[in-house]
């Protein structure tokens, strides 16, 4: 092992990953205001928000590309700074939103083995471990292909692949899934979360609310700037206020009274609404309290003789609470 290999993950006895109080300003404009996080080992911690909220701008802080205005970050309890950069850039995988930094002529297993020993690994150990990431990532079978060839969710594969190459004990990923199929979405997030499972450090940015659930230990919201809420995921979901689902119902023939009548006498502390239909076939919403459960919602409806032939999911919770924590101020 080259002193460019991480140390052994479970060597790791502080929080790998500490931000405290940054703020970065680019000219009259304040990309981060105050934003503290921790990251313990073996985690996935999301960093959430909209287009602008400053995720990449604190990634790029985290990552050593850019220095802050005040605050400071750690890394493996080291703060960064000139004379320790070199050494923190190696404990580290570093996946972009856009990477365009791969040697498009070269093969996979050519620009995998020239990342390994720029990062200090022999030759020999870097042709070995890129042999190893590319099978983590099911690239072996495309290993001699140009990457000029690879298709964009290939690319990403590969640029997690080269994030895995040292088996870091940290690893920053910014928005892995934009413009991947759900399938390689998917895979995509299988990948880190084994990693996290074998003991890394991950701090996982995007904006696409929903796939964090089941996925990520704790989140952080940042909006313009500011942390709207730091905590768990089901922490997230319970600010989200009503849950709201749409009901396909059946009244069957022979009923008088009007069916959002029958509902709302029926169903306590929810929210009927109409949302189409007549005669023996309607549509209505129903939103529930926070603490609401729709099983027992859809017993008390099938209890009056009322048939429910289909219920989705109007809105997640997941998706209320961003929406609504990062509402325009009025």
């Amino acid at each position: 092992m080259t002193s460019a290999e991480a140390a052994p993950r479970d060597a790791v006895a502080v929080d790998p990953v500490e931000v405290h109080d940054v703020v970065r300003r680019f000219d009259a404009t304040t990309a981060l205001d105050g934003v503290s996080l921790r990251l313990a080992s073996g985690s996935i911690h999301a960093l959430l928000g909209p287009n602008g909220a400053g995720k990449t701008t604190l990634l790029r802080i985290m990552t050593g590309q850019v220095a802050p205005d005040r605050g400071e970050v750690r890394l493996l309890g080291v703060p960064w700074s000139r004379a320790t950069s070199r050494r923190l850039r190696q404990t580290f995988g570093f996946v972009p939103s856009g990477d365009r930094s791969f040697y498009l002529r070269l093969t996979a297993v050519e620009n995998l083995t020239f990342f390994g020993r720029l990062y200090g690994l022999r030759r020999s150990a870097a042709l070995q471990r890129t042999r190893e990431v590319l099978e983590a990532v099911e690239l072996s079978h495309a290993a001699d292909r140009p990457v000029g060839v690879f298709s964009h969710g290939m690319q990403k594969r590969l640029s997690l692949a080269r994030a895995l190459l040292l088996d870091p004990p940290i690893l920053f990923v910014d928005e892995a899934t934009h413009d991947l199929d759900p399938q390689a979405s998917a895979r995509a997030r299988d990948l880190v979360a084994s990693a996290a499972r074998d003991g890394a450090a991950v701090i996982w940015a995007t904006q696409r609310v929903d796939e964090i659930r089941g996925f990520a230990d704790r989140v952080t919201l940042l909006d313009r700037g500011v942390v709207r809420f730091a905590g768990t995921v089901p922490e997230l979901m319970g600010t989200s206020g009503m849950q709201r689902f749409l009901l396909h119902v059946s009244v069957g023939p022979g009923s008088s009274e009007p069916t959002i009548a029958r509902l709302s006498a029926l169903l306590d502390d929810v929210i009927v609404l109409p949302a189409g239909g007549s005669g023996e076939e309607e549509h209505v919403v129903v939103a529930l309290p926070p603490d609401g459960v729709l099983g027992d919602v859809i017993a008390k409806i099938a209890g009056a003789g009322i048939r429910v032939l289909a219920c989705r999911e109007e809105r997640s919770e997941i998706e209320q609470a961003f929406l609504r924590l990062t509402a325009e101020p009025t």
